[in-house]
């Protein structure tokens, strides 16, 4: 056999699978289309994360795009974080074009224009889903991760959360954390001393400082209710596909430390609600994170070791976790290396450390025999990427250079009227785009001290009018005092001695 008989007969060994897969689209050999040697990624192996990357131009967003729909078609819910805003056009079926009909006939794939169902979300004032979530629902340990705080700032955070479920009050959202550190060393300092011991007011200004910063990044819309349920997101339609849920970000980019909360806040809850999935052949979800380095670059050492530790646990759920980003370098080593996964779009070498970086991720990639790996990756085209996955087994699939499909969907937004429509439509935001202002730890807290201030007054008022009536009391029984002490002068004259002389003298003279 020729070389491309052999390289198709390698691509087709490697690429068959006894499950379910999706079809990316066909390998390439120097520059050629290999027409039905199609590259594969078998459903039972999706949990185990991926990388989306390549420089920009170069097809990522269309790839996410691809995935997304066919994961969808095989019943698999999709999130995917949207930041520049290009996804929504998920929701309408691809009006077609002759160059994807070309494309399309090279891979050996009918080209089949399908809308999928959407649902748009939002974490700022965007329209869409609003998605929330409670400060008790972090719990003390994640927010101190999230804050960046000391070691002893982080004892008072927990201390603060005892308080408050010691005292049933709810911490809602960021006016109730901020109104209870206020508290804790004001109008309620003596109290927490007895129960908690000292807590000291530097500590709980630092913990507000790093909390307005979160506040004024939008935290104040995200921390609230109704908390978002994420059992919501494995929604399936009544054609069998999995819903699409796209997060509008286009404004979060300036708000990293947001972003970083709400992704790890999500991670966390995703975990510790999905039960243990075993090897069920197929995830539960997929979550596609597009421009990755804002949730690492701005990351601290703590949130980054819980997000890479919810990385390499998370996959037991089903979850798979897909990082969307122009280098490879903007993911962590320690992530990195849980990626099954990698579809590497072109990078183009302007410089020397270009070059050197190209060099260093062509190294992440399985040897080929048919492939200068670190050649193919500055020579790719747009919509063309070098593909590894993971078989069945857990083994790299053949390494190929693979013409990747269109999608499916419109490469474009939806219209206002189309987003307004499908909003309209959705009931997720009948769910939960009610404002709810119950009474919570902030209110509660105000009405205590209301209470304490009056009962202090109302104790002042008291002890006012007992010292008042006391001194009257003393005042009477004075008065009293003098009077009695006071002669009346009729018998102060009777008694007199020169009186008693005359009477007895006269009392004498009569006797005799």
């Amino acid at each position: 056999m020729g070389n491309k008989d052999t390289f198709v007969k390698h691509i087709k060994d490697g690429n068959t699978f006894k499950g379910d897969f999706i079809t990316l689209g066909a390998a390439m050999l120097e520059g050629e289309t290999m027409t039905n040697a199609f590259v594969n990624v078998p459903l039972k192996t999706m949990n185990r994360h991926g990388l989306i990357a390549g420089a920009t131009g170069t097809g990522k967003t269309k790839t996410l795009q691809v995935l997304a729909e066919n994961l969808s078609e095989k019943g698999v819910p999709v999130l995917l974080m949207d930041i520049k805003g290009d996804l929504s056009g998920l929701a309408q079926p691809s009006p077609g074009h002759p160059k994807i009909d070309e494309r399309h006939e090279k891979i050996g794939l009918p080209f089949d224009a399908k809308a999928f169902p959407v649902e748009v979300m939002t974490l700022s004032e965007q329209d869409g889903v609003r998605l929330r979530a409670t400060i008790s629902e972090f719990g003390p340990v994640l927010i101190s991760r999230i804050l960046d705080v000391t070691e002893t700032q982080a004892g008072i955070i927990s201390v603060i959360f005892k308080y408050c479920d010691d005292n049933k009050l709810p911490l809602l959202d960021i006016n109730d954390f901020k109104k209870i550190l206020q508290y804790a060393t004001g109008d309620g300092k003596k109290e927490f001393e007895e129960a908690y011991g000292r807590i000291s007011t530097a500590s709980t200004g630092a913990i507000l400082r790093k909390l307005i910063e979160i506040e004024q990044q939008g935290g104040d819309l995200f921390f609230g209710e109704t908390s978002f349920d994420t059992q919501d997101l494995l929604r399936i339609n009544e054609n069998g596909l999995g819903y699409i849920n796209i997060i509008r970000l286009t404004d979060i980019q300036d708000k990293p430390k947001l972003f970083s909360t709400f992704m790890l806040s999500l991670l966390a809850e995703i975990y510790s609600t999905f039960p243990e999935q075993g090897d069920s052949g197929r995830p539960e979800l997929i979550m596609f994170i597009d421009e990755a380095h804002l949730i690492f670059n701005e990351a601290s050492d703590a949130l980054l070791n819980q997000i890479e530790s919810i990385v390499k646990l998370i996959r037991s759920k089903g979850v798979g976790l897909y990082f969307v980003t122009q280098n490879p370098t903007d993911v962590p080593e320690e992530v990195l290396g849980q990626l099954g996964l990698k579809v590497q779009h072109a990078l183009r070498a302007f410089t020397a450390k270009d070059r050197k970086a190209i060099k260093l991720t062509a190294q992440n990639y399985p040897d080929t025999d048919y492939y200068d790996t670190a050649e193919v990756l500055a020579s790719l085209g747009i919509g063309e990427a070098l593909v590894s996955a993971l078989d069945e087994k857990g083994k790299p699939t053949p390494l190929a250079a693979t013409m990747m499909r269109a999608p499916m969907s419109r490469m474009d937004i939806l219209t206002e009227t189309e987003l307004t429509k499908l909003l309209f439509d959705s009931e997720l935001a009948k769910k939960y785009n009610k404002e709810i202002d119950r009474e919570s730890a902030y209110e509660m807290l105000n009405k205590k001290i209301k209470q304490a201030e009056a009962e202090e007054a109302k104790a002042k008022a008291a002890e006012e009018k007992a010292k008042l009536k006391k001194a009257e009391s003393k005042r009477k029984s004075t008065s009293t005092r003098r009077r009695s002490s006071r002669q009346n002068p009729l018998l102060k004259v009777l008694t007199s001695p020169t009186v008693i002389r005359s009477v007895l003298g006269i009392l004498t003279k009569m006797m005799r």
